[in-house]
């Protein structure tokens, strides 16, 4: 973890929450309402298509998936993170010195995009948990392009998730919140509280 150093007397700091999840569990209902409280979001997602529409794809699910596969391969397991990482050097630049920012990155699927968030950071893993079954209803439910048209397309995609490793980051999130029996202000409540608790901590 780096704080970003002017002199030997001014530190400047920032603090990211990785939110991580298989698809449909919850990260962007989370992301959206910690954005509703003030918290700067960067989508990794986003971040994936904004790279498809500067190749010219169209925004759907099989070109977004092989785009994220293809960036891994040709430039390693954190590539996605690398360009999160041309977003947050502003947001360095602009924390005044002896302050602190806090960053959501919504989105973390390898333990190797955590390390690269860590060199400009503090890195906190939230973790949601939902099952196979309403995690494919929250999908076709939130209509957007890359949503899955049938449960193949939805089993697909769940293959392409754990091959780039976000079983393994789920298994050391810092926290875990379990979205099976939630309702929406509850999930996002849980989570507003957890971030909470661990900013209180680190600044």
């Amino acid at each position: 973890m780096v704080e970003k150093t002017t002199d030997d007397s001014t530190t400047r700091k920032l603090i990211v929450i990785c939110l991580t999840g298989m698809p449909g569990a919850g990260k962007s209902t989370v992301a959206n309402s910690l954005k509703d409280k003030g918290f700067l979001v960067i989508t990794m997602g986003d971040v994936i298509r904004e790279e498809a529409l500067r190749l010219k794809l169209d925004l759907n699910d099989t070109n977004l998936g092989k785009l994220m596969v293809k960036l891994r391969e040709e430039f390693g397991p954190g590539a996605v993170a690398e360009l999160v990482i041309k977003k947050i050097d502003p947001i360095l630049v602009s924390i005044g010195n002896g302050h602190t920012a806090v960053l959501i990155v919504d989105g973390i699927r390898s333990i190797a995009e955590v390390g690269v968030l860590k060199r400009v950071g503090h890195v906190r893993l939230l973790a949601i948990h939902a099952s196979t079954d309403i995690r494919f209803v929250h999908l076709k439910e939130r209509r957007r392009t890359d949503a899955p048209l049938a449960q193949s397309d939805f089993m697909e995609r769940e293959r392409r998730e754990l091959d780039v490793g976000i079983s393994e980051v789920i298994a050391l999130a810092d926290e875990v919140i379990a979205n099976n029996r939630l309702t929406i202000s509850q999930l996002e409540a849980a989570a507003f509280e957890i971030v909470t608790k661990w900013i209180n901590s680190l600044m």
